[in-house]
């Protein structure tokens, strides 16, 4: 358990480093990420409305 605990506290400190260090490259991730789920979400509508329509 306690090294499942610094493992999430090194991913934290990792994320907060590279927001302060790259913000510009931090903010072009999160943007990907978000197209991503925007993408996969409209994907999984389309998917339900041709399975019910």
């Amino acid at each position: 358990m306690k090294g499942k605990k610094v493992l999430v506290y090194l991913a934290v400190a990792f994320f907060v480093f590279y927001l302060y260090s790259r913000p510009a490259d931090a903010a072009d991730a999160v943007r990907g990420l978000m197209d991503g789920i925007g993408d996969g979400a409209s994907r999984l509508a389309l998917f339900f409305s041709e399975l019910l329509g």
